[in-house]
């Protein structure tokens, strides 16, 4: 199996730190976040890596060169040009997983998580939807919502009040996404937008007729290191 970090944004919560890195490269006891999540994914046996670049790619590309990509084959999608969006970013990347036509992984390399990879492979697998979403029922301000049988119905802004409906359910579980995803190769065919999109309106408009799944993990360790205050508490929650 491949995957795929998002690495291309520009990190703006992280200010300072980003006016002269991008955030991949923001350090977690030692560690860049960039390292410890390709690290990560090789845990699982996941060791042909893809990240997309745009701000201060060159540093990206730098230090992985350096380090030899940390023990793993490390592609690299360039975006320099312009920063494509998690749909954008991932449409532009297929070429590297349509080779060998299987599931991947994809995942941002601002959150920290120790979430067992293999139990959400193995749930994809078995009931082989279009993607598996990892979530939680953590508080924050935008949602999926998920009908009984976990499939992805929506999406909600609880701050705004906005709410996009795809498909009807008599009850809609709210569900943190957890910027985790295992895609089939069979839904680039069917993402129809170009250019710089989310990946949350292409999953909104497939899942009316193709099942999105969700997997929860909220028994794991987890955490968006996206901004400044929560780099210290990684500290404390992966020593």
């Amino acid at each position: 199996m491949k995957a795929m970090i998002l690495a291309a944004g520009l990190g703006t919560r992280l200010k300072p730190f980003t006016d002269k890195h991008p955030k991949a490269l923001a350090v977690v006891n030692n560690k860049t976040i960039l390292q410890r999540n390709i690290e990560y994914l090789a845990l699982f046996g996941i060791k042909e890596v893809i990240i997309n670049v745009h701000h201060f790619a060159e540093q990206v590309i730098d230090l992985v060169k350096r380090k030899k990509g940390f023990g793993s084959e490390i592609s690299f999608s360039d975006e320099t040009n312009e920063v494509l969006e998690t749909g954008g970013g991932i449409k532009k990347a297929s070429w590297f997983f349509e080779k060998n036509d299987q599931s991947f992984v994809v995942m941002n390399v601002d959150i920290l998580t120790d979430l067992d990879l293999n139990k959400m492979i193995l749930q994809h697998k078995q009931n082989a939807p279009l993607a598996t979403l990892a979530v939680t029922a953590r508080q924050t301000s935008r949602y999926f919502l998920f009908n009984d049988s976990g499939e992805l119905c929506g999406w909600r802004n609880v701050k705004t009040g906005e709410e996009k409906i795809s498909r009807n359910a008599e009850k809609y579980i709210e569900k943190a996404f957890s910027g985790i995803h295992i895609i089939s190769p069979g839904i680039f065919p069917l993402i129809k937008m170009h250019g710089k999109f989310s990946m949350v309106d292409v999953y909104l408009d497939l899942c009316k007729s193709n099942t999105i799944a969700s997997f929860d993990h909220s028994n794991s360790k987890f955490i968006d290191v996206g901004k400044p205050e929560n780099i210290l508490k990684a500290e404390e929650m992966f020593k």
